[in-house]
């Protein structure tokens, strides 16, 4: 749709209009641009899901997972575990799976394979590698007519559930971040941790 108006708009005005485009976002002090870390609050912020909500949730999230007695004295260790995808219930339109992808990356990083993550989501090309070998197209360090792609000990999931409220002088947010352990075996729910965060700001913000 851009492209039928522009051969009609004079240089100075498509600099302007390309100009207008490109400054969305005020920065206070006239800095263009403000690195912060990731559990840092920004001066661009709302009563929604951010970056200081994932990082405190997920920290606490995997240390509460692997301190519980199912993970820590699984036998024979290390269980393996499948993410499952996490259900999003807010009016947020966020990543969801954000959560138990960093989760998977703090406890692969720093739990010193105390629990292993199977790689589900990457089925397709595992499959055509194995038949790649089996073909003989590939060299093989094994036999590649073994099965020897694991089954899960557990499947990790999680839910996001939020209550909101608007009025006339702002909005009101809260939400429930709740996440499980579950036998694939007998369904049972092994370990449920959960956290909650409310807000309130004065004007809505868009989450993306």
């Amino acid at each position: 749709m851009m492209q039928r108006f522009l051969p009609g708009l004079a240089p100075v005005a498509l600099a302007a209009l390309v100009g207008g485009c490109a400054s969305g976002v005020q920065n206070p002090s006239g800095v263009p641009v403000t690195v912060l870390k990731a559990d840092e609050q920004g001066f661009i912020t709302g009563s929604g899901i951010e970056s200081q909500d994932l990082v405190a949730i997920t920290d606490r999230m995997a240390r509460s997972l692997l301190s519980n007695s199912e993970i820590r004295d699984f036998q024979p260790a290390p269980p393996r575990v499948v993410l499952l995808p996490v259900e999003n219930d807010t009016r947020f339109p966020i990543n969801k799976d954000l959560f138990t992808t960093r989760i998977r990356a703090l406890l692969n990083s720093q739990a010193n394979g105390r629990i292993r993550f199977l790689a589900r989501d990457r089925m397709t090309a595992l499959e055509q590698e194995r038949a790649l070998k089996q073909e003989g197209k590939v060299t093989a360090n094994a036999d590649p007519f073994l099965q020897e792609f694991k089954g899960a000990d557990f499947f990790l999931t999680g839910r996001l559930q939020g209550l909101s409220t608007q009025a006339r002088g702002g909005v009101s947010d809260y939400v429930l971040y709740t996440f499980q352990l579950i036998d694939p075996r007998t369904s049972e729910i092994l370990w449920e941790d959960s956290a909650e965060v409310k807000k309130q700001s004065v004007e809505d913000a868009a989450y993306r």
